[in-house]
């Protein structure tokens, strides 16, 4: 099996980097009552793609794998189900 490379950064859109910035923008508004301007809001949302990206990321594919492996051992069983008495 080929190894997989390792994830460098998680890579936004620029469409996803406005709707982000504008989420953090309007969350330091309404629970700070702070007005933050565009560099903050970019080094915020710069921090959360280097920190929590790749937690969010890895967490994602623990349960795509729980899941998968939940499927593939109803499969075994699936498959048993089907076979027919040879009477």
């Amino acid at each position: 099996m080929r190894k997989r490379e390792p994830l460098s950064q998680i890579k936004l859109s620029d469409r996803q980097k406005e709707k982000l910035n504008d989420e953090i923008k309007a969350f330091y508004l309404d629970e700070r009552g702070e007005e933050i301007g565009i560099i903050e809001q970019m080094q915020i949302l710069e921090l959360f793609e280097k920190k929590l990206a790749p937690i969010v990321y890895n967490k994602a594919l623990d349960d795509a794998h729980r899941w998968f492996s939940g499927m593939m051992d109803n499969l075994e069983s699936d498959y048993y189900s089907l076979y027919r008495d040879e009477d």
